[in-house]
């Protein structure tokens, strides 16, 4: 066979084999439909694995937002009856390990020698506050304040205490003029406790607050935790506060978050100071 148009060389006409450019030959129709089942399947292929990967990635999304949605609910263990789950989870609130309390010695904000010892046949609501605070320190005291009314009868067993964590601001008269500035005085079982450097970095480390204080004009970073001491001198529980802030940096807490810390403390703290069944 030769292509239409080409130049002919010497030979018989119909003799021996066509000189010139060969064509190659065209694949039959059992060549072009393998070609083609082949197409379809490599097609079929990438969206069968296009939507395997879809499939996957939905399913991913769809168990994350069921665990997140699950985690909010779940509730701590060994957290009394009646502590909801959300105001346990507001508070970020734990159980710890049965310890006795670490012990201290300072001075309250009215001059007396208190001890932990002292202290014991009563619940002992424990915080840590900087007498020159103005982030979350007030919104803590607030919350104290709130939780001695709610407590009613058994506000005569639990005492509320705070040790200092400033050091430049470690007097006395420090004490007294930030437990007046925030009626914390009204508490009849209010401690705002001070004492000599050495001995509060003591009671830091025992409790595991963490203070960085740059110096007597800054801002005291400090770890907000509260614990839960019961009438033996046990560490029962330990809660962490947190505030947000608004534009100007002000700490905030709505006042529904304020009212569910003052009733976990409230509810806690009356549950410690009940009789053992």
């Amino acid at each position: 066979m030769r292509m239409a148009g080409a130049k002919q060389h010497g030979g018989p006409a119909g003799g021996g084999a066509a000189a010139g450019t060969a064509v190659p030959p065209l694949p039959d129709a059992g060549a072009r439909r393998s070609a083609r089942r082949r197409r379809m399947w490599i097609t079929l292929s990438l969206v069968g694995v296009i939507l395997v990967v879809v499939n996957a990635y939905a399913t991913y999304v769809l168990v994350s937002e069921r665990n997140a949605s699950a985690g909010a609910g779940l509730r701590p263990s060994g957290i009394p009856g009646n502590i909801s789950t959300s105001t346990a989870n507001l508070m970020q609130l734990s159980p710890v390990p049965v310890a006795p309390a670490p012990g201290f010695r300072f001075t309250d904000q009215r001059g007396h020698t208190m001890t932990l010892a002292s202290l014991r046949g009563k619940v002992v609501v424990l915080e840590f506050i900087d007498p020159h605070c103005t982030d979350i320190c007030p919104i803590m005291s607030q919350e104290f304040v709130s939780a001695y009314h709610q407590l009613g009868a058994q506000a005569s067993k639990v005492v509320f205490a705070a040790i200092n964590v400033n050091q430049y601001h470690a007097s006395v008269r420090d004490m007294a003029a930030y437990s007046a500035a925030h009626q914390l005085n009204a508490i009849p079982g209010w401690h705002f406790l001070t004492g000599p450097v050495p001995a509060l970095r003591a009671a830091w480390r025992a409790y595991n607050v963490q203070v960085e204080a740059p110096g007597p004009d800054a801002d005291i970073i400090h770890s907000t935790v509260l614990y839960f001491i019961d009438a033996t001198g046990t560490e029962r529980f330990i809660a962490s506060s947190m505030a947000g802030h608004t534009a100007d940096g002000t700490a905030y807490l709505p006042l529904a978050q304020i009212s569910g810390w003052a009733s976990g403390i409230a509810r806690l703290a009356g549950d410690l100071a009940r009789p053992a069944r």
